[in-house]
């Protein structure tokens, strides 16, 4: 019985050993491929819902904040999402206000504790090699009941621009609470609608989208309505040191963990790579991007980029560096530090800067560098800066959904100071972002990059292991129980073995 038993193990890991070969080895074949032809997909976050946008108001799947969703929009399409709001209508108290009566002061702290400014965010990742021009980008915009829009400019637009470099971009809308002429302040249901915006000569293939919604909750008491006037807005002078290596990131969910220091990564010909960097209230971050030399012909501007992103994945400021074969350098413009009032600011920079939390750095190379110096890698070095003393956090009337996206906890400040990447609240699952089956896919791709030769080798270790096994269990068989054992000496001796 025991020779059976170790027959039919035998065979079946020669059968797992044949499967493993017919189907890894191929895989690590097309990811071998692939490594070499495209840059790494974007990775969405682990626990994004599927959901279909709805071509009109009435049909709109409604978001919950502190979910991720994953949706699909096509050429020049629009898609509309639904939310649930509260009533932001309440006008608060100030410093320079006194209350008439504690009744009305406890009134307004009460109304306070159920307004909430709310943030929705849109990816767009188109495929690798998807043709893309200047004015090709996704549209963002928060409406209420009656189409009126509760957020309007640039800001909620992000375009391709001059590099022309299909990549992730990211565009947002927002309700804000809390005192000011704004639309959108009443109880009820809004919409977010999503536009994709295509020109000439771009290609009609869909875009995949990652939804964000950040609920933040209104102030206890705001005791200002104007943004800092006063702050160190000049350039620091570069950030010098021994570079540390930290591997970027595909996607915010698997932004990968920074702390002050230089760093150095490699970077390929239509990469995306996203970092991120916790910056607490009362703190200023600078950051610059460098990338080393090559070898090649000619001159191609706007070559890497750089953006940053703030916690509700807002864009806050980029900058770009076109490239001729030697080292080119490009970096932020001076931040003001991290403060709530900075949302009343009139430009994009300061205003992006309202939030403690992680800052999200992405950095993409063009996808036309191949064309004059190869696919790379490049050498890519970050320069992080965060400047000045965590201040107190403001007093909010409720808690953040997700919680603590606007706070830097002990467990950023480890993650910064190891390089984990994004883990829980968001989204990720401390690789990079992927789900556990997308890891284990992976690993066994991996598998299939050790080759078929050594998979077969593989297959005669183990058959060498069950022959061992068989062998001891006839041994078994043949052996005399030790008394009052239960078990026989050579069978101790076959599992030292």
């Amino acid at each position: 019985m025991g020779r059976r038993t170790g027959w039919w193990r035998g065979r079946t890991v020669l059968a797992g050993a044949a499967a493993l070969l017919s189907v890894v080895a191929p895989a690590g074949q097309a990811m071998t491929a692939t490594a070499a032809d495209t840059p790494p997909p974007y990775r969405f976050a682990a626990d994004a819902e599927r959901i279909e946008g709805a071509t009109n108001t009435a049909d709109a799947v409604r978001l919950t904040p502190g979910r991720y969703y994953r949706s699909t929009i096509r050429d020049n399409g629009k898609l509309y999402y639904g939310l649930r709001l509260d009533d932001a209508s309440t006008e608060f108290s100030t410093s320079s206000t006194s209350s008439t009566s504690s009744t009305s002061s406890a009134s307004s702290a009460s109304d306070a504790s159920h307004a909430s400014s709310a943030y929705v965010s849109a990816t767009a990742v188109p495929k690798p090699g998807t043709k893309v021009t200047y004015s090709d980008g996704i549209k963002v915009s928060l409406q209420d009941s009656d189409g009126h829009r509760c957020f309007s400019g640039d800001a909620g637009i992000a375009r391709f621009g001059p590099t022309e470099s299909p990549r992730p971009l990211t565009a947002w809308a927002s309700r804000r609470a809390g005192p000011g002429a704004y639309t959108c302040k009443g109880a009820g249901t809004y919409t977010v609608l999503v536009e994709r915006t295509s020109g000439p000569g771009s290609s009609l293939d869909d875009w995949e989208l990652e939804l964000q919604y950040v609920s933040e909750p209104a102030l206890e008491k705001v005791t200002s309505t104007a943004a800092p006037q006063v702050w160190d807005s000049a350039s620091p002078q570069a950030l010098d040191g021994l570079a540390r290596t930290r591997e970027g990131g595909t996607s915010f969910s698997g932004a990968r963990s920074l702390e002050e220091g230089v760093w150095k990564d490699g970077i390929r010909a239509g990469q995306t790579l996203f970092y991120r960097v916790p910056v607490d209230w009362g703190q200023q971050l600078d950051a610059t991007a460098e990338l080393g030399p090559a070898s090649g012909d000619g001159y191609l501007g706007n070559a890497l980029v750089m953006a940053l992103h703030n916690p509700v994945r807002a864009l806050v400021d980029d900058a770009d560096v076109g490239y001729d074969g030697s080292r080119k350098r490009t970096g932020l413009e001076p931040l003001p530090p991290v403060a709530y009032e900075n949302r009343f600011a009139v430009d994009d920079q300061a205003g992006g800067m309202r939030f403690a939390g992680w800052y999200y750095l992405v950095v993409h190379l063009a996808e036309e560098m191949s064309d004059k110096f190869g696919d790379g890698p490049f050498e890519l070095t970050l320069r992080v800066r965060v400047r000045g003393t965590a201040g107190e956090a403001p007093a909010y009337s409720g808690a953040a959904v997700p919680r603590d996206v606007f706070e830097v906890t002990a467990k950023d400040k480890d993650a910064a100071a190891s390089g984990s990447a994004a883990t829980g609240g968001d989204g990720g699952d401390g690789g990079d972002g992927g789900s556990s089956s997308e890891n284990i896919a992976m690993k066994a791709v991996a598998v299939g990059g050790i080759g078929t030769g050594s998979v077969l080798v593989l297959g005669l270790v183990m058959w060498t292991v069950v022959a061992r096994r068989r062998a001891g269990a006839d041994a078994r068989e043949r052996a005399v129980p030790v008394a009052g054992g239960g078990a026989s000496r050579t069978y101790g001796r076959s599992r030292a073995r």
